[in-house]
């Protein structure tokens, strides 16, 4: 699949596992924004491994100005079973911050998108921090819609282990 978004010198290609420094860069930024940096752990191994290695999590493509990596979307599959179809889950989405409000973020969706329906998806979802206005206003222009009747529920870390020892 290509980029068919015309933006004049902007291409989306699939990542590599050469591209893994340039990712776990873009998740490190998408941190320092988000004022969670404290909570990455991962690495360039642990990523090499998880994106590329024999079993795959998940899959990333770096959007790409003058031949310049300037963002990228981290996604994997997952499924409705209200509607019986797979479909994508937008883990992460970033652009440099000098390359903002200039359509990348719109053409990198836009791929994602064009990719869920090319694989028979139902659904494309991601989450986003309630206080990031700007991002909310963008993705409600495109035509998302938030899901404010959900509450998202995480176990990490030591609870984690603990629930998974609760079968024992």
């Amino acid at each position: 699949m290509t980029n068919s978004t015309a933006i004049a010198d902007f291409t989306i290609k699939p990542a590599t596992k050469k591209d893994v420094p340039v990712i776990l860069s873009f998740i490190t930024k998408l941190a320092d924004y988000e004022r969670l940096s404290h909570e990455v752990v991962a690495t360039e191994e642990l990523l090499g491994r998880t994106l590329f290695g024999a079993r795959r999590n998940a899959e990333v493509v770096i959007g790409y100005f003058n031949n310049e990596p300037i963002g990228f979307v981290l996604f994997f599959h997952n499924f409705s079973t209200f509607l019986g179809q797979p479909g994508i889950y937008i883990e992460d989405l970033f652009v440099e911050e000098k390359f903002r409000r200039r359509g990348f973020g719109g053409a990198l969706l836009t791929y994602i998108a064009k990719l869920a329906a090319e694989r028979g998806c139902g659904r494309l979802e991601w989450s986003v921090l309630d206080w990031n206005e700007p991002a909310i206003n963008f993705y409600q222009k495109l035509g998302a819609t938030p899901m404010n009747e959900w509450t998202v529920f995480r176990v990490t870390g030591e609870s984690l282990n603990r629930l998974a020892g609760r079968a024992d």
